[in-house]
C-alpha cells in the first residue's frame, strides 16, 4: 500500500521492448536504499516490482496489461518519473490509501498558474466520475491529490509550489497523459451498496 506522497522525482535510464512486455531501468537514489528482489516501488502511481537493482537503478517488468491501462507505455529513456516506496505499518498515512493499481489515464487539459499555486484541469475517463468528487481524495501519476472542481469528464486540482517542483505536475504540459486511480473506498461502497440493493 502507498499513501501517495512521492519521495523523490526518478529518471528512465534504460527501455528494453520485449514481445507482450517492457522492462525499465529506473534511477531513484531514495527508493533503492535497501530495495530487494521481490519489493514494491510505485512509479507514476503504478505498483511494479523490483526485478534487479544495483547502485541507485533498479529494474521492473511491465506486462502488457499494465502498459494497456496506464501510461507507462510512452516512457523512454530521459523520463522522469514519481517514485515512492510502499508505506511501512505503523506510519503515518500522510496522504490518503493508495494500491497503485491504476483505474485509467486521463489527459492534461489546461494548466491556470497563480502567485502562489496553479490550477490543471484533467480530462475523466468515462466510468470514473462517480466515484470523483468535490474534496475528495484522487491519485495522479501517484500523487495524492484533493480534488477542487468535479465535472462530468474533468476534474481540476490546485497544485502548490513543493508539488510542482518535486514531482512530473511540474513538467506535464496539455496534451499529456497520466495515470489515474480514484478513491478504493468509493468504489467498496458503490460494490456494497449495489450488492445491498440487488437482495431487497
Amino acid at each position: 500500500m502507498f499513501t501517495g506522497i512521492v519521495e523523490e522525482l526518478g529518471e528512465v535510464t534504460a527501455v528494453e521492448t520485449l514481445d507482450d512486455a517492457c522492462r525499465f531501468r529506473l534511477r531513484g537514489p531514495v527508493v533503492t536504499e535497501g530495495a530487494r528482489h521481490g519489493d514494491s516501488i510505485a512509479v507514476n502511481g503504478v505498483c511494479l516490482t523490483v526485478v534487479d537493482h544495483e547502485g541507485d537503478e533498479f529494474t521492473a517488468d511491465v506486462m502488457a496489461e499494465t502498459l494497456n491501462r496506464s501510461s507507462l507505455g510512452v516512457l523512454a529513456v530521459g523520463s522522469r518519473v514519481n517514485l515512492e516506496r510502499p508505506t511501512a505499518v505503523g506510519a503515518r498515512l500522510g496522504g490518503h490509501i493508495v494500491q497503485g493499481h491504476v483505474d485509467g489515464t486521463g489527459e492534461i487539459i489546461e494548466r491556470k498558474p497563480s502567485e502562489h499555486w496553479e490550477i490543471v484541469k484533467i480530462s475523466l475517463p468515462a466510468g470514473l466520475s462517480r466515484y470523483v468528487v468535490e474534496k475528495g481524495s484522487i491519485t495522479v501519476d501517484g500523487i495524492s491529490l484533493t480534488v477542487v472542481d468535479a465535472g462530468p469528464d474533468f476534474f481540476t486540482v490546485s497544485l502548490i509550489p513543493t508539488t510542482l517542483a518535486l514531482t512530473t505536475l511540474g513538467l506535464k504540459q496539455p496534451g499529456d497523459p497520466v495515470n489515474l486511480e480514484v478513491d478504493v473506498i468509493a468504489k467498496y461502497v458503490e460494490r456494497l451498496l449495489g450488492t445491498q440493493g440487488g437482495t431487497k
